[in-house]
């Protein structure tokens, strides 16, 4: 069914001109990420792979782009109140590292049983961290009732222009590097790298496909995106970087205007291209971060003869996850 309340209503998205603020904000604190090239990928795929490689961040995730840009924004008396944010861990921890790096005090509401890496790595950076509810989207709305009753600023996963513009950085690096790649396939749970690389790819070279892949086992975001609607479903994937039960206003609706496909992989998939983005590039990922890899397999056929960046989102893969794949 459609969601209507106001979290649905959509700021205003952030322009290419954003993003050129947003590289200059996050310079001092972040440095490029590598762009590399496997041969066993591509033989693989069937096709010349590029993998940029968030995964090397200094949280081990894309997201951090944008805590820092958003941090970075904040006034006196916003520092001063605090930011609050949910997430099943990838916000959470760039939301906390920014945060740490500018003095705010951050509390992060992360589902039960969420991923112990991304959980102990927010507590280290400093953030408070509660546990709360069965998924991401029961931790979200007790996270903003709280933020709005104590007064602190909070830090939505997807309709937050300044997080967009500051993942979209690293498309920016993937296109200055490479500027006539065909196709760059992301990995979405709330859109924020999806719509980053779409603002980006369409400004620079817009002949420059922008495919979003997503589990099957949560996939509101692309009904969301096949509907126009914003759309709730159900979220049963061990992917927790994809694990959304609701579609962002502000990233689907960019997405609406430039995304050209969205593909949908099974759990099954993910977990073995998990085990080929390891094996293959010789670096740690999480399932979501191989996520790309699931989709170009899928649609090996149509992206033949072309070249591809998958965008590895993330390494922060638990140990658990990690002994469950290898068995």
């Amino acid at each position: 069914m459609a969601k209507e309340s106001l979290e649905s209503i959509s700021p205003a998205p952030p322009s290419f001109g954003d993003v050129l603020d947003a590289r200059r904000a996050i310079a001092p604190y972040l440095q490029r990420t590598p762009l590399h090239r496997y041969p066993l990928l591509d033989e693989l795929v069937g096709t010349a792979v590029y993998v940029k490689h968030e995964n090397h961040q200094p949280i081990g995730a894309f997201k951090v782009r944008g805590g820092i840009n958003l941090m970075s924004r904040l006034d006196g008396d916003e520092r001063r109140r605090g930011v609050f944010a949910a997430s099943t861990g990838n916000h959470g921890q760039s939301v906390a590292y920014a945060a740490r790096q500018f003095g705010v005090p951050a509390t992060i509401y992360v589902p039960v049983e969420s991923n112990p890496v991304k959980v102990a790595s927010i507590r280290g950076f400093g953030a408070k961290v509660v546990e709360h509810g069965v998924d991401f989207d029961d931790a979200r709305e007790r996270c903003a009732a709280d933020a709005h009753a104590q007064g602190a600023r909070y830090i939505h996963h997807g309709d937050e222009p300044l997080l967009v513009a500051g993942v979209a950085t690293e498309t920016l690096e993937i296109l200055e590097e490479q500027p006539r790649i065909d196709a760059i396939i992301v990995p979405l749970g709330g859109g924020s790298g999806a719509a980053g690389a779409c603002i980006v790819a369409k400004q620079i070279h817009p002949a420059t496909e922008v495919i979003a892949v997503q589990s099957e086992a949560a996939p509101a975001a692309y009904r969301s995106w096949r509907a126009h609607a914003l759309l709730e479903d159900e979220t049963q994937t061990f992917a927790e970087g994809l694990a959304t039960r609701t579609a962002a206003a502000l990233t689907q609706g960019i997405l609406w205007e430039h995304l050209d496909d969205f593909a949908l992989v099974t759990d099954d998939e993910l977990r073995a291209c998990t085990l080929h983005m390891i094996e293959l590039t010789r670096n740690l990922v999480e399932p979501a971060g191989a996520a790309p890899l699931a989709a170009a397999l899928r649609l090996s056929e149509r992206l033949k003869d072309k070249s591809i960046a998958l965008i590895c989102s993330g390494g922060n893969i638990s140990p658990f996850q990690l002994a469950e794949l290898l068995a």
